[in-house]
């Protein structure tokens, strides 16, 4: 296992920084020269960075954002305080254009993207790793880039980035992309892409060798970036759970008992499969995963905390929904997912997870006694489905739906540091009993 979580970092070092040269690309015509069909450049490197973009004043200002046209041909606008390089490609199953671009910081105007036109359904923006940002469009079908380009600024214009898709056949479509990504060339999977977007936040990580005997528990807030997860007026589920993360990474810390690694802890995109390998390289001895859930409105209402641990068969109908969504964060960020491995073969790794399983059930139960006790809970407060996020054979793991942002009196506790402070005591405690078990009934901790 130790050779396997040496592996794991080095893979994931490497491929951070084969990530990090996605975002560098030869300049685009200027408006002088005119845009040319189909523009999209080649790599060269991109600036890097160590904040998020709200906080880093140097990085390019996207301003606005616009689309026009109709169903045979549309035109996006981004305006941009300075020119930028950028990538572009199309993904199909489902149809989407992506644009990878130096990070920015994005003004835009809240709402920005939600509104169909044209070719476009809807498109989505932020940051998939320090020094790069990502665009996303969900398109109505099949479509080509006919022209990307920026315009220099002029006539009183800032610079500007501009996008034109015309409506194709599927054929043609599926022949335009690059031949690692055509349906027809390799094994369908579902939501799958070709992106290649960054692996393990090595940097967030402490070093792998190290005698400090303490528990080592990981905390993943969920979504980040280009990803908000649910949306309740101006506050979305990545800034509440970030910031209900670091506050219990504090408290933890503040015990001395223990070992805190947060798989983010800015307003980062990370793959859903890169927080479970955040976990398994550094042998954590509990991963502890804080979302944010939301009911569509033909749904009803739904209120309270909610613990999940992972199942291959979902406990309700809502828990297999909820799993479905948060299982497609890696699809919304246009992440690639067709090389992930596979280890269900391997009988040392089935033996592991049925042990695994006992110590996250047990680590769910503790945690509902003690919320229930400062905190309001679900009617059903545990609940099990089939979450990648959960997945690590060997690492005890839960997902903590801490409210719903769907529901008035939840969001208004989800944004109360009062409430914020009683709920992260309680977990506190249940991690000191979960692990003051542990090392009665099983031997020393990892």
């Amino acid at each position: 296992m130790e050779n396997r979580a040496k592996h794991l970092v080095f893979l994931g070092c490497g491929l951070l920084c084969a990530a990090a040269s996605v975002f560098a690309v030869v300049s685009a015509p200027s408006a002088a020269e005119g845009p040319q069909a189909g523009q999209s450049a080649p790599a060269t490197s991109a600036p890097a960075a160590t904040s998020s973009a709200a906080d880093a004043p140097n990085f390019p200002v996207a301003s606005g954002a616009r689309l026009a046209g109709d169903d045979k041909q549309t035109r996006f606008i981004l305006d941009l305080d300075r020119k930028i390089e950028f990538r572009a490609f199309p993904l199909a199953d489902p149809y989407r254009v992506v644009v990878d671009i130096p990070q920015v910081n994005f003004q835009l105007a809240a709402g920005t993207g939600s509104a169909a036109r044209g070719l476009v359904k809807a498109f989505r923006y932020g940051l998939v790793m320090p020094g790069g940002s990502r665009i996303v469009f969900d398109m109505t079908g099949p479509v080509k880039i006919a022209n990307s380009y920026v315009l220099d600024a002029a006539n009183g214009q800032p610079p500007r980035l501009v996008l034109d898709f015309e409506q194709v056949d599927r054929t043609s479509f599926v022949q335009s992309l690059a031949p690692e990504s055509r349906p027809e060339l390799k094994p369908a999977i579902s939501e799958s892409t070709t992106a290649t977007i960054p692996a393990v936040n090595t940097a967030a990580l402490p070093p792998l060798a190290t005698t400090d005997a303490r528990p080592l528990i990981v905390i993943d807030p969920g979504h980040g970036g280009i990803d908000n997860g649910t949306q309740s007026g101006e506050q979305t589920e990545k800034n509440l759970v970030l910031g209900f993360g670091l506050a219990l990474r504090d408290r933890i810390e503040k015990s001395g008992k223990y070992r805190v690694v947060m798989t983010r802890s800015d307003d980062t995109f990370i793959p859903l499969n890169d927080r479970v390998k955040i976990a398994r390289s550094q042998s954590a001895a509990l991963f502890v995963s804080i979302h944010a859930d939301a009911l569509p409105r033909r749904e009803g209402d739904a209120q309270g905390a909610t613990i999940y641990t992972v199942s291959d068969k979902a406990s309700d109908a809502e828990a297999e929904r909820l799993a479905e969504a948060e299982n497609k964060a890696d699809a919304i960020a246009g992440v690639n997912l067709t090389d992930e491995p596979t280890e269900v073969a391997d009988i040392l790794i089935d033996l592991a997870q049925r042990e695994t399983k006992t110590f996250s059930n047990r680590f769910a139960r503790l945690l509902m006694d003690e919320m229930k006790t400062t905190v309001r809970m679900h009617k059903h407060p545990l609940k099990s489905a089939g979450f990648r996020v959960l997945k690590a054979p060997d690492v005890p793991s839960v997902l903590v739906e801490i409210g719903y942002v769907s529901n008035k009196g939840d969001l208004e506790h989800l944004v109360s540091e009062n409430w914020r402070n009683k709920a992260v005591g309680s977990m506190v405690q249940a991690i000191d009993t979960f692990f003051a078990k542990r090392l009665a009934t099983a031997g020393p901790a990892k």
